[in-house]
């Protein structure tokens, strides 16, 4: 009787996946999600690197990736810190710039994203040899999860009656994609998710053009890949609400939102 086996054998293909993973204070998540990355591709089988982006977390955070370098390799753990907060933008064109792969994948260290559909991202791209496969809320399956109405809500007193009265559509995810989808038309289904593969060279092209920081950033990447006719592949996604630590949206997030939107609404 053949013996059972638990994972697929080393992929040939020569494909090589980059995984950035910005941190700020995730020394609870960052084992967890480092676990579940080296879990999920192992079974797989795809060559992998994990590049951890750190901007001078003081809780430690950087040491946590030390250690995991120790039980999983520096071949497979690469750390490359930053001083400080610079920006979620910034961090994946820090990352990029010492990523071997020629696909890179982007994800959230808080555990929202589960590395369980990156052999799904990775199927679905070579299915249609697409150009960026993004994790999709909103489509199929999809969904969020562990958000109550008080995180749906804007943190903050003052910026929650502001955007309440002013613009009632950005006081959750949900609002905010659905405001972009109308203003902007980007022929996917979740442009402010952070959970996307790409061709590390269609990656490196869109970096070039785009113009926005934090988390706006991620809703031009698409609405620039739509300008160049890059493909878009989709995979419904489970998000769910992070399990340690808080989170880091708040009022100057939201404002930089919303004169992002209004930039690319005016420029494309």
């Amino acid at each position: 009787m053949a013996s059972r086996k638990t994972s697929h054998p080393s992929r040939d293909s020569g494909d090589k996946y980059s995984v950035l993973l910005p941190t700020y204070n995730e020394r609870e998540n960052l084992p967890l999600i480092v676990w579940l990355l080296v879990k999920y591709f192992g079974e797989s089988g795809y060559n992998y690197e994990i590049i951890v982006i750190d901007d001078g977390s003081p809780d430690g955070t950087l040491e946590v990736g030390e250690q995991l370098q120790k039980i999983y390799g520096k071949d497979k753990i690469l750390l490359r810190p930053r001083e400080k907060k610079l920006g979620l933008g910034t961090a994946y064109i820090h990352g990029m710039k010492h990523a071997t792969g020629n696909f890179i994948i982007i994800m959230d260290a808080d555990l929202s994203h589960h590395p369980k559909f990156i052999p799904e991202f990775i199927e679905k791209q070579k299915e249609g040899n697409y150009d960026l496969v993004s994790g999709t809320r909103y489509s199929g399956n999809g969904g969020v999860y562990g958000w109550d109405l008080r995180r749906k809500l804007i943190r903050g007193k003052r910026w929650r009656i502001h955007l309440l009265f002013f613009l009632p559509p950005l006081i959750h995810s949900r609002g905010a994609n659905f405001l972009t989808q109308v203003l902007l038309r980007p022929g996917a289904s979740d442009l402010t998710g952070s959970f996307r593969l790409y061709k590390k060279k269609v990656l490196e092209s869109l970096v070039e053009r785009c113009v926005s920081k934090g988390y706006v950033f991620q809703m031009e990447m698409i609405v620039r890949a739509r300008q160049l006719k890059y493909t878009v592949g989709e995979v419904p996604i489970s998000f769910v609400d992070r399990v340690y630590g808080e989170s880091k949206l708040g009022g100057n997030e939201i404002v930089s939102f919303v004169k992002g939107l209004l930039t690319l609404f005016a420029t494309t």
